[in-house]
């Protein structure tokens, strides 16, 4: 176990926004998406090959999620394995919620919950991924795994995005935002229920930071921009911000795609995209 730990820890230097490291992951999403759409045309099951890609990508994170938290959250120290939690990384942010949709699109069938789920990736998903791939640097750090780590985790986002609408397994019209909103609102509860499941256990008295999607009122507001807003607005008008200004975002997503799609369509009239 401490060889595991060693190696989960081991250093690199902090990559620079815009540097070969971030180029080349800038570029990676886009090339795997490519890949994808053309063994997505050669599969045999073209559909089954879709849910399989979805869900094998999201276990993917999972194992590099779980790594990290290895890393963050064991150490080894004298001789002996000691667990000293880090709440602050609990994996529960906006931007790890596409591991657990994409994990739950192998458990529904087709269907009505499958598609809300896979609407959620290629909405909400594709502006969390999009806007960390941008601007990095909040998650770039000193360890391999780590950035590794980010880096698959955001680029999977926009790679997933790109692949569900190619395929016409989401499709690219305002229907789908609807179908998106609902998985949204049950993430942003589940992180509310956990946040005051934090408070009132003590968490904070211990000098842990718990605050999953950034929307506690119990801790320090720290997210980008958004803080601006924590420190001047009640908290019920300030998650009613937060939950419209990302709901505005996915929806942006959806309006290129929708445009993006419909571009295709007209220029190879005789070659539609899948509807």
């Amino acid at each position: 176990m401490e060889t595991l730990l060693r190696i989960l820890d081991w250093p690199m230097p902090k990559p620079e926004m815009y540097g070969w490291f971030h180029q080349l992951w800038l570029m990676i999403p886009f090339f795997a998406a490519w890949l994808l759409c053309r063994m997505y045309h050669h599969s045999p099951r073209p559909q089954a090959f879709v849910r399989q890609v979805v869900f094998r990508t999201a276990v993917l994170v999972a194992v590099l999620e779980l790594l990290h938290q290895i890393n963050y959250n064991l150490i080894w120290q004298d001789g002996a394995l000691r667990l000293d939690m880090q709440w602050y990384a609990f994996p529960f942010q906006f931007c790890t919620t596409p591991m657990y949709a994409g994990l739950l699109t192998g458990v529904f069938k087709k269907g009505r919950v499958h598609d809300a789920l896979c609407a959620y990736l290629a909405t909400y998903a594709v502006f969390a991924g999009l806007a960390v791939m941008l601007y990095p640097n909040t998650i770039f750090t000193g360890t391999i795994i780590t950035n590794i780590h980010g880096m698959v985790c955001h680029a999977s986002m926009l790679t997933m995005g790109i692949f569900l609408y190619y395929t016409g397994h989401v499709k690219a019209e305002r229907r789908t935002l609807l179908r998106a909103i609902p998985v949204f609102s049950v993430f942003v509860m589940m992180a509310m229920v956990m946040n005051e499941i934090a408070y009132r256990a003590g968490l904070m008295d211990m000098g842990h930071t718990f605050n999953m999607f950034f929307i506690s009122p119990h801790c320090e507001p720290s997210l980008p921009v958004y803080s601006t807003v924590q420190a001047h607005v009640a908290y019920p008008w300030c998650l009613l911000i937060y939950i419209s200004v990302f709901t505005l975002a996915a929806y942006l997503m959806l309006l290129f795609a929708m445009s993006i799609v419909h571009a295709a369509r007209n220029r190879r009239p005789h070659h539609p995209l899948p509807a």
